[in-house]
């Protein structure tokens, strides 16, 4: 399994535009065959970032299924409907990513994200995105198996979908994304009120990771009501 992640830059007039194009358009030209599904479609949530960004997560069933599409895109049938999307943005930056041996997501049931509601309730997710020092990414991509995932397991605020790096030649060589739905948005508004104590365990998370890397991004997320996955 493939996963194309992109993040889009929207002409902030044009986002339902943008938005209706993906949902009504975009999913049924993946519907007609069995090799892709969009899975989420999610907001950054405002006052969280950049305005009028969407990042998108395309599944793939594999290297031939992905060079299929970008090959329909560049220079097939869908490169008209590519340009009509250039039109509802500023930029769009993409990224081929594989799931770790951790990620609890490995393959994805595409009949589950064809029976996905049309409608329901948008959810919040935390993507984290590290990056490894130089030479520490087997280190950290194993720490996250062994550290990370047990301890959010158990955790209230954090249930762990996906974890994912890009593959070789696609993407930045020491990177991570962490694709975390959110349960409790109290236990969210603690996290963003209060730093760290000095006396956090050494053995935490946030104190053993600091020896693999020091640089992280956290972006907040909202699917849309129609994601197919929420």
């Amino acid at each position: 399994m493939l996963f194309l992640h992109e993040v889009h830059r929207l002409v902030g007039t044009r986002w339902r535009d943008f938005e209706r194009a993906m949902r009504d358009d975009y999913r049924a030209i993946l519907a007609k065959g069995d090799d892709a599904r969009l899975l989420w479609y999610f907001h950054q949530a405002h006052g969280t970032g950049l305005s009028y960004t969407v990042v998108t997560v395309t599944a793939f069933t594999g290297a031939p299924a992905w060079h299929d599409f970008a090959r329909r895109v560049q220079q097939g049938d869908l490169q008209g409907f590519a340009t009509e999307l250039d039109e509802l943005r500023h930029e769009v930056r993409g990224k081929l990513l594989l799931p770790t041996p951790w990620s609890p997501m490995q393959d994805v049931d595409f009949a589950r994200v064809d029976a996905a509601p049309a409608e329901h309730e948008p959810s919040l997710y935390m993507e984290d995105t590290g990056w490894p020092f130089e030479g520490k990414l087997d280190d950290y991509v194993r720490a996250l198996g062994e550290w990370y995932e047990p301890m959010v397991r158990k955790s209230p605020l954090i249930e762990l979908q996906a974890f994912l790096r890009p593959a070789a030649g696609a993407g930045p060589r020491r990177e991570v994304v962490l694709v975390q739905k959110l349960k409790d948005h109290s236990q969210l508004l603690r996290l963003l009120t209060y730093e760290e104590p000095e006396s956090y365990p050494a053995d935490s998370w946030m104190t053993k990771a600091l020896t693999l890397r020091d640089q992280w991004e956290s972006r907040l997320l909202r699917t849309a009501p129609w994601s197919p996955l929420w």
